[in-house]
């Protein structure tokens, strides 16, 4: 009896202290979930960006006191790899060529693009060989060839498109049109916009197709910037110079066409370096010029700006033998650009073995003569002014600089 006493006293102990751990355990729980309660609540802020439109790239920061950085033309495609043309092979059973001989091929020649007009700007055809003189340096040269034959034309069409233009510019379009339109087969041309330095663009690079010409055309727009004349007109004759197809024989002429307003605000290169490498290529130079809204305004010791843009478009075209046109309207437009292909087509083609043969790297001035028959309007010879002896070896003006960390060269323009 009592061991049952015993047990049932032990086991009613278990029971209680079960019980008492239960109460703690719950007074636990219920504790931890009230301090949670109490607890404040921290959140995670979230920022929502603000749409905003989307902005040009910015352009690199220059460094360096004075710091400026050579102009680009875009980013035309990379140029095509000129094949050499085979030289031929001396038949050894010819009887003019043994088999002793030395076959000789002149790369000395000068080749010249010859305009011959009157006296009121109309271009004079059927003259003969030996009705033309070529002196250089003041010494006659030996003509080596000569042809009236119309040969396929190579040109740039480099449209100033700063704010400037705006008043004129569906009517410049609608003159780079006609231009266009009257390509030739065998003709290439390339289209550049120029604003800023930093802002020379190749619209379309050379093809002979005039839809994605024209295509290209549309696509020009007026934008603000510090004009660049010279340095627009550096690159497009640069390149224009450049450019050779594959298997081409180099005949076709080269030439550029320019719409400005001449007034040139903030150029990397100076006229000097500009005009320097124009006498290492052999590119005429047409230009439109809207000179009328420049300032007309000059100071003691200054020029004005319209004086100092028709001089600049005025030494573009005479230096190169090209052709300058100062329109009065937008009307005159088209009359401009229908000369503009008269111009292009209707000229004499004359290589002369120049007799200085140095290559010193000195410039040669060339003036050509033409015969004066009695009793006929006078005939006025025009062509490019000079050269530079050495065209091969000769090198680019070099780049402005200052002192700058070997890492941030100026580009190639």
């Amino acid at each position: 009896m009592s061991f049952s006493i015993s047990k049932f006293l032990r086991n009613r102990r278990q029971v209680v202290v079960l019980g008492l751990t239960a109460v703690a355990a719950a007074c636990t729980i219920i504790a931890g979930v009230s301090s949670a309660q109490q607890r404040p609540r921290t959140t995670r802020a979230t920022s929502v960006p603000t749409p905003t439109p989307q902005q040009p790239a910015p352009t690199p920061a220059q460094t360096g006191p004075g710091r400026r950085i050579a102009p680009q033309l875009g980013e035309p495609p990379a140029p095509p790899i000129l094949k050499p043309k085979p030289t031929p092979v001396p038949d050894p059973n010819s009887a003019e060529i043994s088999e002793n001989d030395i076959l000789k091929i002149n790369t000395e020649l000068v080749t010249l693009h010859v305009r011959v007009i009157d006296r009121n700007n109309h271009p004079i055809n059927n003259i003969g060989k030996d009705e033309f003189k070529v002196l250089e340096d003041g010494v006659p040269q030996p003509i080596f060839s000569f042809t009236e034959e119309e040969v396929p034309v190579i040109y740039g069409l480099a449209v100033d498109t700063s704010g400037s233009l705006r008043p004129q510019f569906n009517q410049v379009i609608d003159a780079a049109k006609t231009i266009i339109n009257s390509n030739k087969k065998g003709d290439e041309t390339f289209l550049e916009r120029f604003i800023s330095s930093d802002k020379i663009e190749t619209i379309q690079d050379f093809s002979p197709s005039k839809d994605a010409l024209l295509d290209g055309l549309d696509t020009l727009y007026i934008e603000g910037g510090q004009t660049a004349v010279i340095d627009g007109v550096y690159l497009a004759a640069e390149h224009v110079a450049e450019y050779k197809s594959g298997g081409d024989d180099d005949r076709r002429r080269r030439a550029l066409i320019v719409v400005t307003d001449g007034e040139d605000r903030a150029s990397y290169y100076t006229d000097s370096q500009l005009f320097q490498r124009l006498r290492e290529e052999d590119v005429q130079i047409f230009v439109i010029g809207f000179v009328n809204e420049l300032e007309a305004d000059k100071g003691l010791i200054r020029k004005s700006p319209r004086d100092k843009a028709v001089n600049l478009i005025n030494k573009l075209a005479s230096d190169t033998g090209g052709r300058a046109f100062f329109p009065q309207s937008i009307s005159e437009l088209p009359q401009i650009a229908n000369e503009i292909v008269r111009d292009l087509r209707t000229q004499y083609v004359i290589s002369y073995d120049p007799t200085n043969k140095a290559h010193d790297g000195t410039y040669r001035s060339i003036k050509v003569n033409v015969a004066q028959p009695t009793g006929s309007e006078k005939r006025i010879a025009l062509t490019r002014s000079g050269r530079t002896a050495g065209v091969g070896t000769s090198t680019k003006p070099a780049a402005k600089t200052t002192a700058t960390p070997a890492t941030n060269q100026p580009r190639r323009p």
